[in-house]
């Protein structure tokens, strides 16, 4: 009997519906070997050769996998394709001792997929293993060199890495820039206009140009004038531009755009959507889930024109497949994007229902996305009506009128968390006809500060810097929060007072380490690593010798930073002399007596949003945290109140 060696039992049970009996089929429950977790466990004085230890508590597991290999006529280790996967397939045949064994790999979990696998069975890919283990080894001299001394010089049980650290100081540098930002003040005007001819339908028509040059009515006094001047003048349309236009669909998903659209439409965090697509990649509903790849095999393509002409008629089927380019710098990493393995396979199948409500939610997500990018264009008729008004106002109006459907058919209109799509239909009016004027809507506006960054903001700006990769979102983004370095209020990152000491520790002394553009080069040595171009030794030889001088420097020059704390106003309750001072420590936020460590009085925070508790009336509403991390709302005098809510209350008016 063959043994096939896979991570997860979800993925082997997958497996045994099409390999049957013949196979014997076991998981090695993720990662068997990795660094030690109290030594730096890596040799640089010997071309940085890691010190592998067995994984806690896989003991056992692995004398399984070694009994079972040792009667089985061929061992296939079956591992994920990426370098993650790769590098577990290496570890595991070094720990079985294997002599033979062979590595396959399938983007899909499907028949035909496994087939086609077992028939084109490879040598493990060292190139993907030592792009994996530089990554490891780079990641542990960093953590492990910088963390003691952010302990000495910022605070005690602080760490930092090599790409989290990086990702503060975008959330930092968005701080600074909100808190510098100054509004202006500006003013926009709004026309109600008719036709004098067609007394029918009124339009809005926006005021874009005085004396033909962009409008810009910065006060009140200005505006009062140029309405002044509109009440008095005469309309009469300049121009009228019809013309039509065309929006093709969106590529399939990557790893990126998923998470983004999911943390845009149901507010997930990038780890709750790839926990939820591992379990659809291993129940062999969709394809490998960690691709930066646009790429689309040409059966799937096949398969998903047939349905789209079944299903939808052909004018909703382009005369030509549409094929995406895609910016992936790994050629041998994930070659597809995320789809549906069977598109006819839809969300309401008993498959995907019986995932619950979340996986059924991202099937749909994944389904809807792969089907709309082969479709047909959406068409609009457009319309642009320009408006003069004498003697020095131009205004304009633009309205558009969907006139056939397309790809917009899978998602039954606007896409849900959209923008408005199809702007209002404007009146069939002339050149040079007169127009009547209804009203004037002047309206003061403030020009507004950057947006904080959400789940999908930043990782769409870590994507587009080269930071991080497709398997490296999700805990990235997990390990700042947990760390307390960022918090996420309502949906958006903040920095904690700790976060920006320790951001501003290592901008100051190590600036190459979070710089932006160093780290993206970083990832792309990776990445050469992974092709095959350059060897992962000299890299980590060029990176370890001016690294390991300037700690030893910072270690010896650089003055401790100070934590900026927020006071209460409140006395502290035990000493009466100190104040009560907000801190953040390894487990959130918690109330201390500014007089520490003279006075060692501490209690929990509780973040008050400012409104009573709508079911017992008598506490405050809270912030408070599931043991994952997940923001939700309570009542402060829980547990005799036992209100919660995942969703911010509305104060009653």
């Amino acid at each position: 009997m063959d043994l096939v060696i896979v991570e997860s039992p979800t993925k082997a049970r997958t497996l045994s519906r099409f390999l049957g009996s013949e196979y014997d089929i076991q998981a090695t429950m993720g990662h068997v070997r990795d660094l030690p977790k109290s030594q730096l466990g890596v040799d640089v004085e010997h071309d940085f050769a890691p010190e592998y230890v067995v994984v806690e508590g896989k003991t056992k597991n692995i004398d399984g996998l070694k009994k079972a290999s040792k009667t089985a006529a061929q061992v296939f280790l079956a591992t994920d394709p990426d370098r993650e996967g790769e590098a577990i397939a290496y570890h595991v045949a070094e720990l079985l001792k294997l002599k033979k064994h062979t590595r396959i790999v399938f983007h899909e979990i499907t028949q035909g997929a496994i087939q086609e696998a077992l028939k084109h069975s490879r040598d493990i890919d060292m190139d993907l293993v030592n792009a994996q283990q530089a990554r490891r080894v780079l990641d542990r001299i960093v953590g492990y060199k910088l963390s003691p001394l952010l302990w000495r010089k910022v605070r005690i049980g602080l760490s930092a890495g090599r790409v989290q650290s990086v990702t503060v100081r975008l959330i930092v540098d968005k701080e600074r820039e909100i808190e510098a930002f100054r509004s202006e003040e500006y003013w926009e005007i709004y026309c109600e206009v008719q036709s004098e001819k067609l007394k029918v339908q009124s339009f809005l028509v926006k005021l874009i140009q005085i004396n033909n040059e962009k409008a810009e009515i910065k006060n009140k006094e200005q505006a009062d004038k140029v309405v002044g001047e509109l009440e008095k003048a005469n309309y009469r349309v300049q121009s009228v531009e019809k013309k039509e236009v065309t929006k093709s669909p969106s590529p399939p998903f990557t790893t990126s755009t998923m998470t983004q659209a999911a943390a845009r439409l149901y507010y997930w965090s990038a780890k709750r959507t790839m926990s939820i697509a591992q379990r659809l990649y291993e129940e062999g509903l969709i394809t490998y889930h960690r691709t930066d790849s646009t790429n689309l095999a040409l059966e799937a393509v096949r398969n998903v024109r047939g349905f789209i002409e079944k299903e939808y008629g052909k004018e909703y089927l382009p005369e030509k497949p549409r094929f995406y380019k895609t910016t992936s710098k790994v050629a041998q990493e994930a070659h597809e994007a995320v789809r549906p393995t069977d598109v006819k396979v839809t969300s309401s199948t008993q498959q995907v229902t019986s995932l619950g409500n979340d996986g059924k939610k991202l099937y749909e997500l994944i389904w809807k996305r792969f089907v709309a990018c082969q479709m047909s264009n959406s068409v609009y008729d457009e319309t642009t009506i320009n408006v003069s008004a004498s003697p020095a106002y131009t205004l304009q109006a633009k309205g558009q009128v969907m006139k056939f459907d397309g790809w917009r058919k899978v998602y039954g209109g606007p896409p849900a968390g959209g923008g408005k799509e199809v702007e209002p239909q404007l009146p069939d009016v002339e050149e040079n006809e007169s127009l009547q004027l209804l009203k004037i809507d002047p309206q003061q506006k403030f020009t507004q500060p950057p947006d904080r960054y959400t789940e999908a903001t930043l990782i769409k700006t870590l994507e587009k810097l080269g930071i991080g990769r497709p398997s490296t979102y999700a805990p990235i983004i997990s390990t700042i929060q947990t760390r307390a370095y960022v918090e996420k209020k309502e949906g958006k990152f903040y920095p904690t007072p700790v976060g920006v000491a320790t951001n501003d520790f290592l901008v100051a002394n190590f600036p190459d380490i979070v710089d932006y553009q160093f780290t993206a080069r970083m990832e792309d040595d990776l990445d050469e690593v992974a092709n095959g171009k350059i060897e992962w030794v000299p890299m980590m030889k060029e990176f370890w010798g001016p690294f390991e001088k300037k700690v030893e420097t910072v270690g010896e020059k650089a003055k401790r930073v100070k934590i900026e704390v927020e006071e209460t106003g409140e006395a502290c309750p035990k000493c009466k002399e100190g104040k009560q001072v907000i801190r953040v420590g390894r487990f959130g936020k918690f109330l201390s007596c500014s007089r520490f460590p003279d006075c060692d009085w501490k209690e929990q925070y509780l973040e008050k949003i400012g409104m009573k508790c709508p079911e017992c009336k008598e506490g405050d509403v809270i912030t408070r945290k599931t043991r994952k991390g997940r923001q939700f709302f309570g009542c402060s005098r829980y547990p005799a109140c036992k209100f919660a809510s995942w969703k911010k209350p509305q104060i009653s008016s």
